[in-house]
């Protein structure tokens, strides 16, 4: 068992020695900064088809709360102002418009979605209101050139899917590849990156392609269209409730084709219900945090830490899940980022350490897992592991994969 003292001393440790206790300057104050605070903003599907991933936002405030009770970052408490968007892009922007020309806020922070994200890019960078560690994988989140304000966090979509097409090749090279994927950014960087790591094979290899609209609360017609194309290796790029639809429509159906899952519904607490996990056994997903149903972590320093987080700010309930454990990770980030900034909590600054992270290792990364940018580098986390599921956690195997 973790001690209260210890956690928090440990917890500090983990975030490579921030300056908890000191006195911030007395400078004139950019927007969202005063002596004792610095406001931030975000955006989440709180309610809406994607209100499962809210949680992630409940973690954020959850983190920066036990950031408080340290004392906060160089004297300085959080505090964010995370409102819901409901996943529809004009509420997104009416938010942030609000966040930042209102409430006045120093940056937006890891709001959720690709098309909601894509929305308000535009007026952040026209602004220079730094838009940091967007909770979206698409590519276009790491324009440095256009949109130099724009920073991502998780692996990119391409990346991801591009792993499983060298994957394929290496492990199956006569596969007949079936893709379920969302007719936006966030599917068609899937295609992307799946056919730069087939590479001249994947005119051969992809038999068929089928697609649904943002907002769809049906795929099993698009499944079976797959199956009918003969495809034995099936690439599912979908959001949670609908790739859990795919999983179990395949199964039901006796179709059994090498199955890879979209790191965005890899959580296991809420992609699958216990009773469903049978249908999960033998995906192939890509990971680059720790599984918290894995029992290797359990005796992990990194694990133990996350695990007295869970127990004293959130609920046992949501330790499990996948999208918890990346709520910790990039607020942690954060936190670490306003730390490097000392006393110049500009606009400017801020992005500019952003962008001059160094290899940075936080609890719940995989071993050799490091966040890394810079001014030509807007993708923090660039390798990513291989994982099966076993029937009851995602079991890792090969070597730390990435670009």
């Amino acid at each position: 068992m973790v001690s209260r003292r210890a956690f928090l001393q440990s917890s500090a440790a983990s975030l490579g020695g921030l300056a908890w206790g000191a006195s911030p300057s007395r400078a004139d104050t950019p927007p969202g900064v005063t002596e004792t605070e610095i406001k931030i903003g975000q955006t989440m599907p709180y309610s809406g088809p994607l209100s499962a991933y809210g949680v992630i936002g409940k973690t954020d405030a959850a983190y920066f709360a036990m950031i408080n009770e340290l004392g906060g970052v160089n004297g300085r408490k959080i505090r964010l102002m995370s409102v819901d968007d409901e996943y529809n892009p004009a509420k997104t922007v009416e938010q942030t418009r609000r966040l930042v020309e209102h409430e006045g806020v120093a940056f937006i922070f890891n709001s959720l979605g690709t098309w909601t994200n894509g929305a308000i890019r535009p007026y952040l960078n026209i602004n220079e209101v730094p838009q940091l560690f967007v909770a979206s994988g698409a590519e276009m989140f790491g324009d440095r050139e256009r949109f130099p304000w724009t920073m991502g966090w998780q692996p990119s979509y391409q990346t991801e899917a591009a792993i499983f097409g060298k994957q394929i090749l290496a492990t199956k090279p006569d596969a007949k590849i079936g893709v379920l994927y969302q007719d936006d950014s966030f599917g068609r960087d899937y295609m992307v990156g799946l056919k730069e790591g087939l590479g001249a094979q994947h005119a051969r290899m992809i038999v068929e392609t089928a697609t649904y609209e943002t907002g769809a609360t049906t795929v099993e017609s698009q499944i079976v269209t797959l199956r009918r194309a003969g495809a034995d290796t099936f690439l599912i790029v979908a959001v949670q409730e609908l790739a859990e639809q795919a999983i179990n429509k395949t199964f039901d159906m006796g179709w059994t084709p090498i199955r890879y899952l979209t790191g965005v519904s890899q959580s296991i607490s809420s992609t699958m219900t216990p009773s469903g996990r049978e249908k999960l056994k033998g995906t192939i997903t890509a990971v680059y945090d720790k599984d918290p149903t894995d029992a290797r972590w359990r005796d992990d320093a990194g694990f133990k830490l996350y695990s007295a987080f869970i127990k004293k700010y959130m609920s046992p309930d949501e330790q499990d899940d996948a999208k918890v454990v990346n709520g910790f990770g990039v607020a942690a980030t954060m936190a670490h980022v306003l730390a490097q900034c000392g006393s110049d909590l500009s606009r400017r600054n801020i992005m500019y350490q952003a962008s001059n992270i160094d290899r940075l290792e936080l609890p719940m990364l995989l071993p050799g897992v490091k966040i890394s940018t810079s001014a030509s580098n807007h993708h923090p986390i660039r390798q990513m592991q291989l994982a099966s599921f076993n029937g009851s956690s995602w079991e890792l195997f090969g070597e730390l994969l990435g670009s």
